[in-house]
């Protein structure tokens, strides 16, 4: 009778073990909550954050939430205006702890792999903030001192600011590529530009092409990483076909035997409009020597376009699909930013990528 009781709890524990696995649990604790006060936790549906589930807290501003998810996913407790993001999966029981009156809206997440790593990157996440804070109070401790010396006092603190963004940006880097198997990395990852890391990115999409096959946020960079290769550097520059400001047809094809830069821009973008005496005096001073340029704009407006052109005085031809980031070329080339140009050769190929000023001047003086 006594081995039948052991055997029959051993089921039931063996039972236990197999249920929690069929879903996850996000338990914890917030302080200076209101009691009874409502909480939610959002989950990400078409990558949109969207309400899930939702309970109250108990008068100890406790919490808990039982889901189940497909894979490995984001979610996001919100209470009051705060919201914490959380990386779950089914067999996670995750602790999170945090001071709603906390401007910062630091937590604390333990009890799972995921959370522990988030736990580690929101570490030090809130230290370089608290590093900004200090510059940022600094600086505006100085000014209220010397409000006419502001632009001096930001001038001698810009190192210092430089130094802490560029300590972070390589903390990230290492962080996401010594943690592939963990989707932390990926949220670590995407808290950077593309634009401006676009090497980075394709090499870290290399590294978990296989690893989060279920989640869609995955999938989709994944994809939209295969496509960001095809427009590097060495590659052949997809084709195209637009519509000019004068109603004609011009084709990349148009070009061949030719160096074109392509040049992306809008009326309203003030970065293009600060680059364009760059690129006007680089059209004159190699216009003669087998190069021109192809100013491919994103205007919705045909009549701001036309303006801009005439008053920034760009001589060479220019089109557009009169449809912003949506263009189907300017997605073709992933374009995310602008400016945003590629220097494309006779045969084709893409040989530079975003040359400005006077990287552009010495590129072509060296190439041309």
């Amino acid at each position: 009778m006594k081995k039948l009781s052991w055997l029959f709890l051993l089921c039931i524990i063996v039972l236990a073990a197999c249920k929690s696995n069929d879903n996850f649990t996000i338990e914890g604790k917030f302080e200076n909550a209101t009691p009874q006060g409502k909480i939610y936790l959002f989950g990400m549906v078409n990558n949109n954050a969207v309400p899930v589930d939702s309970t109250v807290l108990n008068d100890k501003g406790e919490f808990k939430f039982t889901r189940s998810t497909k894979a490995v996913d984001f979610f996001k407790v919100g209470a009051n205006q705060n919201e914490y993001v959380v990386i779950a999966q089914n067999g996670d029981n995750i602790k999170l702890t945090a001071d709603l009156n906390d401007q910062t809206m630091a937590y604390q997440l333990s009890g799972a792999a995921e959370a522990d790593k988030l736990q580690e990157l929101n570490t030090y996440k809130n230290k370089y903030n608290a590093r900004m804070a200090s510059i940022q109070a600094n600086y505006e401790q100085q000014v209220s001192a010397n409000p006419d010396k502001r632009d001096m006092i930001a001038e001698q603190l810009r190192p210092e600011l430089i130094k802490v963004s560029d300590e972070m940006v390589s903390f990230i880097l290492k962080f996401a590529n010594d943690n592939p198997d963990a989707l932390t990395s990926f949220y670590a990852m995407n808290s950077l530009n593309p634009s401006e890391y676009e090497q980075e990115f394709i090499a870290y999409s290399d590294k978990i092409k296989s690893k989060f096959n279920d989640n869609q946020a995955v999938t989709e960079f994944l994809v939209r990483m295969a496509k960001l290769k095809s427009v590097q550097v060495g590659q052949d520059a997809p084709a195209f076909s637009m519509k000019s400001i004068d109603g004609k047809t011009i084709s990349l094809a148009d070009y061949k035997g030719k160096y074109v830069l392509l040049d992306f821009w809008a009326s309203w973008c003030m970065p293009c409009r600060n680059e364009n005496p760059n690129i006007v005096k680089a059209y004159n001073n190699y216009k003669d020597k087998n190069f021109t340029i192809l100013g491919i704009s994103l205007d919705k407006d045909p009549k701001a376009w036309a303006q801009a052109i005439s008053a920034d005085k760009l001589t060479w031809s220019h089109v557009s699909e009169l449809s912003d980031f949506e263009g189907p070329t300017v997605r073709l080339y992933q374009i995310e930013a602008i400016p945003s140009s590629f220097l494309i050769d006779p045969t084709g190929k893409i040989i530079a990528k975003n040359l400005r000023g006077d990287e552009l001047a010495a590129f072509l003086e060296k190439t041309l």
